[in-house]
């Protein structure tokens, strides 16, 4: 059987052990840049993603993530950010890791092996053909990721597939497959290191433009935020101050109206009534540079 690049062992770093801190400090961090390199090669793939999730997710579908070990838990990580950073809806989000939260801070052995606990998890969450399943999984091997994504296209759903290694089984089970190929771990088979680091700059970005698309963010700027602190309104306020050109007093109000809703309020501030404002975005699909009069 042919091992996963990512469980190989580079000679390199055979005597890592041994080095002084800061020599091996170095090395570390050069894996780390190398990881991040590595994905270039994938935007492509990565864009296409985006783009066939954005264009599933403008219904009612959702967003589900799945892995197991280190690749679930940035996964969850990812997800988790969506409701806060673009008031993704937590209805809209499925937070799939093998073995369930206890799996998020210590390993439950066996779990990512049990392609009886993905059917479940799956079924739990009342997959259709409007949702979007995002596997991910160093070796691309992982029973749990290959059985969530086979339950995944079962039903219809959108799928894609995030390793790091070539000719991993995941890569031909999604839609659409991402690889990023890190090679073998400074710590072999160690993934929490290139390949994790990899996989969550994949997902930043996967995650991102999937709301770029979706017209969850404006002139730079994250305007579905939800402002659920004072820092967060003081952001809001800002927001709406730099792109209206309006005074503080004036921002502060609009949101009071809107009920902190940035893009309302920038809608009122261009003399519309909330119900006017709510039937644009409505009738834009969320980009308030349509829903502008």
């Amino acid at each position: 059987m042919t091992l996963p690049t990512t469980e190989g062992i580079d000679p390199r770093y055979l005597a890592l052990d041994e080095w002084p801190s800061g020599v091996a400090l170095d090395a570390l961090l050069e894996a780390q840049l190398s990881a991040v390199a590595a994905v270039r090669p994938a935007l492509p793939a990565i864009a296409a993603a985006a783009e066939a999730a954005a264009a599933r997710l403008r219904g009612t579908g959702r967003l589900i993530y799945c892995g197991a070990g280190t690749s679930g838990r940035i996964g969850v990580q990812d997800g988790a950010e969506l409701p806060p950073t673009f008031d993704w809806p937590p209805h809209r989000l499925g937070l799939l890791i093998a073995g369930g939260t206890q799996a998020l801070t210590s390993a439950v052995e066996n779990a990512e092996d049990r392609t009886d606990l993905a059917a479940a998890d799956m079924e739990a969450q009342h997959v259709t053909a409007s949702d979007v399943v995002i596997g991910l999984a160093a070796s691309g091997a992982t029973p749990y990721v290959l059985a969530c994504l086979a339950y995944a296209r079962q039903a219809g759903a959108l799928t894609i597939g995030l390793a790091n290694s070539p000719a991993a089984p995941l890569l031909t089970a999604a839609d659409h497959p991402i690889l990023v190929e890190t090679g073998a771990e400074p710590i072999a088979g160690s993934t929490r290191l290139k390949a994790g680091t990899s996989q969550k700059v994949v997902l930043n970005l996967l995650s991102t433009l999937i709301m770029l698309r979706l017209g969850r963010v404006w002139r730079g700027q994250m305007i579905d935020m939800v402002a659920a602190n004072e820092k967060l309104r003081r952001r809001a306020v800002r927001m709406v101050r730099s792109l209206t050109d309006c005074s503080e007093d004036a921002a502060r109000d609009a949101l009071a109206r809107a009920g902190g809703r940035t893009k309302l309020a920038i809608l009122l501030l261009h003399g519309l009534t909330p119900d006017e404002a709510a039937a644009r975005l409505v009738a834009s699909g969320g980009h308030l540079g349509t829903a502008l009069p």
